[in-house]
């Protein structure tokens, strides 16, 4: 495991302060997510995943774009989404899309597919609501067909046919696909049934609770006489040289984040107690010095036997050069430990 273990990083942008507290305006911020990109490559970490927003806390709201620049500026980093809104999107267009990428970064790139957690893209683009479930499902069936890369002959709910179409450009060796989920056992059960891989958003409580979805992941694999597919972490974090300062940088920015959108949605905003308990060693939030994270991700890894770990390294409005800091220890030194704690286990 630690020698085929895949450490990466996600972000969706979130826009930043600067060190003086004062906010950088998002377009200084995609910037700068390419400036963490290309670091994230040169310290040797395997991914990084860009979340789909459309709101004004997170700067980017086409991945792609922002991926295309990366993928001009970096060797051998994986490049994908974290996640892609399938519903909200078209099918085709998205596998046009990432297939180009993937011409760009000489096959590095990956697709995360999902329904969203936020929905400002549903009015945003002309979606029903009441239609979610509809057109997640409906438009995945029909982006399993794009990713075949054969013409296409496909009929659904949510939009007009297709018949005998092809969909170009084709990639080299294919487009690596997982689907997002949060933790529905129908939503494991169908991304086994279309073979994708498995992103398993650990966002709250102790990790090893979602073994069972692991199980009944390789499971319906096997049922479904599918080969063995990739299962990948998502949990938040933050690494910084010591314990306290982590979690001094980082509290106030997780918590305005959280108490934000949880305003929004109706839930009580997190307190000082909660933040300590997440960041304990059987919490979902990843802060700390490199051998308090790399112990976490160590545990996180063998529970759930994971082929990759992607850290979701900014949350809230944490400045730039802090994060810059972080993916350098992350890269440097989390990871060099994290494969030394799991060949030694």
């Amino acid at each position: 495991m630690a020698a085929q273990l895949e450490l990466g990083l996600d972000t969706f942008g979130d826009v930043t302060v600067d060190l003086e507290g004062r906010p950088v305006h998002p377009a200084q911020v995609v910037r700068d997510v390419v400036e963490e990109a290309v670091l994230a490559d040169q310290v040797g970490l395997d991914f990084i995943g860009l979340g789909e927003h459309h709101r004004e806390d997170f700067a980017i709201s086409s991945p792609e774009t922002v991926l295309a620049a990366i993928a001009a500026r970096t060797e051998r980093i994986r490049l994908g989404s974290a996640v892609t809104v399938l519903s909200s999107d078209d099918p085709i267009r998205a596998y046009e899309r990432f297939a180009t990428v993937d011409a760009l970064s000489h096959g590095r790139a990956e697709v995360v597919l999902g329904r969203g957690s936020f929905t400002e893209s549903f009015p945003l683009f002309g979606f029903d609501l009441d239609r979610y479930e509809e057109l997640f499902e409906d438009k995945l069936s029909l982006f399993a067909e794009a990713v075949k890369e054969q013409p296409i002959t496909w009929s659904g709910t949510t939009r007009t046919p297709l018949a005998d179409q092809s969909v170009f450009p084709p990639t080299e060796n294919g487009l690596t696909t997982w689907i997002g989920v949060g933790g529905s056992p129908e939503s494991v059960v169908r991304t086994a049934r279309y073979g994708f891989g498995l992103f398993l958003a650990i966002i709250g409580g102790d990790p090893v609770r979602f073994r069972p979805y692991v199980d009944l992941f390789h499971d319906a694999l096997e049922k479904m006489d599918q080969p063995a597919k990739p299962l990948a972490v998502h949990s938040p974090g933050y690494v910084a040289d010591t314990d306290e300062q982590a979690r001094e940088e980082l509290y106030e920015h997780f918590q305005a984040q959280r108490a934000r959108i949880g305003a929004q949605r109706g839930w009580p905003a997190p307190t000082r107690l909660q933040f300590e308990q997440e960041a304990s060693p059987h919490g979902s939030l990843y802060v700390g010095s490199p051998e308090t994270v790399a112990r976490k991700i160590a545990r996180t890894v063998e529970a759930l036997g994971a082929d990759r770990f992607d850290l979701k390294y900014s949350n809230g409005a944490v400045p730039h050069a802090q994060l810059m800091h972080g993916i350098e220890l992350y890269g440097t030194k989390v990871a060099p430990m994290v494969r030394d704690m799991l060949a030694g286990s």
